[in-house]
């Protein structure tokens, strides 16, 4: 690894000797790219402007594709320790102003952790720490300069002011970036009126029972039943996280200016529930309250020159329950490319497809978002036909599919142009259970714990294994057998998604010679050898390239 500078604070502040990557952020996508680089080798230093880890809940859960993703890390069951219910596939999910119902799939395409952010970010920063990851708070970036081969941060810390030059830095800090304003990129969007406000609230007992989850009756308002009520004033909506805990929100349009970074009071919650339902609604206990507002806004690009941004300093969705899902997935997806250059052996290119592919999964994040605001925001008779009309459609299994795939980012294809011949290419690795060459068991979840790039025989075609022998210092290549195999060979990057595929008894001078194009591509130039191939293009939105090809294993 390439040595970088450091220093001390005018008070004598130890700055970290080696530091490979700035975070700026200690946020779950922070701390998640923390980690990621570590199982990469490389020495990031996390910097966090608030002195303390987080106690405001902004978001209540993880789901999607993160989960499974934290799943092939060897973290998924540290989690659902930690939640304050069981993980589960997601029966009902909200989508604009109606309940998507997946319980008529045998299998929902999407689950949810009942895990609220301070604990996320908890598990986060032991993780990261216990890798070896320097985590700061209370030290807040005030500028930054950089060159051809560094970025320079200038902190204010507890002791004073210092200095800290690494590699690249990354910009974690939400919505509101220091580091995208400091880096002049734009970031173009809308922000809605609504002001939303969450509860998670125990009713008394004269209201808690069997049925409380699905309908409840309030003195002066009569039956509520469980999802969303509109008003004039605004929309009151509830649903069960638990047989005892229910999460309640309301939506209003509001002139006033809020900071959702100042916590919400149980009077603010209450006063908003009244002026939606005109009730009041009787509490026994309330654990936790949040605020937040909806905002469209994407970055125009995700990286300058050695400053880069991930999670909501790149991108705010007008919706819930997605933002965390891809801020988390940005991380995966940056780590192992920048882990690649500082080591040395990234191919030309390899850093900025990190925009490419994740600005893409950002561009499908925010449309099925702001198809959700159109479906919310509409308050006359055409607006509630079209809210009947989607919940009509998805009564049938492919549209409820399709939007299942969306909600998780599951759909997600990436283009990898001359590589993506097969319909497995560009996704996200399916897990299936392996039979090693040694008669032992494992599965594809368990090979990815490392975090390493994998070759995966599936045919035991030794010229395949034998093609990419020089690659093998930064390639694991593994041997196994699966039933009812997908492909002969699959080659698997850090993040989990498949660079290149061997179709079914392909001839092997063609699958040999696309092998070594795309280990050359995505992995560098092999031990002694030129380079054969530049790195793909980085890849461009295009309608074809979502959940065109379901590939079931």
């Amino acid at each position: 690894m390439s040595p970088v500078s450091a220093g001390r604070s005018a008070t004598g502040q130890d700055v970290p000797p080696e530091v490979d990557v700035v975070i700026v952020g200690a946020g779950p996508v922070g701390l998640m790219l923390a980690g990621e680089l570590r199982l990469a080798g490389v020495r990031p230093l996390v910097l966090e402007r608030q002195a303390q880890l987080r106690e405001i809940p902004k978001a209540n859960g993880l789901g999607g594709q993160i989960l499974e993703l934290l799943r092939y890390r060897g973290l998924l069951e540290k989690f659902e320790e930690a939640c304050t219910a069981p993980s589960h596939p997601a029966p009902r999910y909200p989508f604009g102003e109606v309940h998507v119902d997946f319980s008529p799939l045998p299998e929902p395409p999407l689950r949810g952790l009942t895990l609220p952010q301070p604990e996320l970010e908890r598990l986060l920063d032991e993780r990261a720490r216990e890798l070896g990851a320097v985590v700061r708070r209370g030290h807040e970036v005030v500028d930054l300069t950089q060159d051809g081969t560094t970025v320079t941060a200038e902190v204010n810390g507890p002791d004073g002011r210092y200095q800290v030059t690494s590699r690249y830095l990354v910009g974690c800090d939400g919505g509101r970036s220091r580091i995208r304003e400091l880096a002049g990129i734009a970031f173009p969007g809308a922000t809605y009126p609504e002001v939303n406000r969450l509860g998670q609230i125990t009713l008394p007992d004269s209201l808690a029972g069997p049925g409380a989850g699905e309908a409840l009756d309030l003195p002066g308002r009569g039956t509520i039943k469980a999802g969303f009520t509109r008003t004039e004033r605004g929309v009151f909506g509830y649903g069960a996280l638990t047989p005892e805990v229910l999460l309640v929100s309301t939506t209003e349009n509001e002139d006033a200016e809020t900071d959702d970074n100042v916590p919400m009071t149980l009077a603010e919650f209450q006063d908003s529930v009244r002026r939606v339902l005109g009730v009041e609604l009787p509490l026994k206990e309330t654990i936790r309250l949040s605020r937040y507002h909806f905002q469209a806004r994407q970055a125009e690009r995700y990286r300058s020159g050695r400053i880069l941004l991930a999670g909501d300093a790149a991108h705010l969705f007008p919706a819930t329950g997605v933002g965390l899902n891809t801020g988390m997935l940005d991380a995966v997806n940056l780590a192992w490319k920048l882990a690649a250059d500082i080591n040395a052996w990234a191919p030309p290119g390899l850093v900025d497809t990190y925009h490419g592919e994740r600005q893409m999964a950002g561009m499908r994040t925010m449309l099925h978002t702001q198809a959700q605001v159109a479906l919310r925001r509409g308050q006359d008779a055409a607006a509630d036909a079209l809210r009947t009309l989607f919940l009509e459609l998805f009564a049938d299994e492919q549209p409820l599919r399709r939007i299942g795939g969306l909600l998780a980012g599951t759909d997600i294809r990436y283009p990898l142009h001359v590589y993506d011949h097969h319909a497995l290419t560009g996704t996200f690795v399916p897990d299936f259970t392996l039979q090693t060459e040694h008669g032992t068991t494992t599965s594809v979840a368990e090979l990815m714990q490392t975090a390493q790039p994998i070759l995966l025989d599936l045919a035991d075609r030794p010229e395949l294994r034998e093609a990419a022998r020089e690659w093998d210092a930064r390639v694991i290549i593994q041997t196994a057998k699966t039933r009812d195999r997908p492909a002969d060979a699959l080659l698997i990057r850090p993040d989990a998604h498949i660079a290149w595929t061997a179709a079914i008894d392909e001839p092997t001078n063609t699958a040999v010679l696309a092998l070594r194009k795309a280990l050359t591509a995505w992995f560098g130039t092999p031990r002694g050898a030129r380079t054969e191939a530049p790195v793909s293009e980085a890849p461009q939105s295009k309608a074809s390239t979502y959940g065109e090809s379901d590939v079931t294993l």
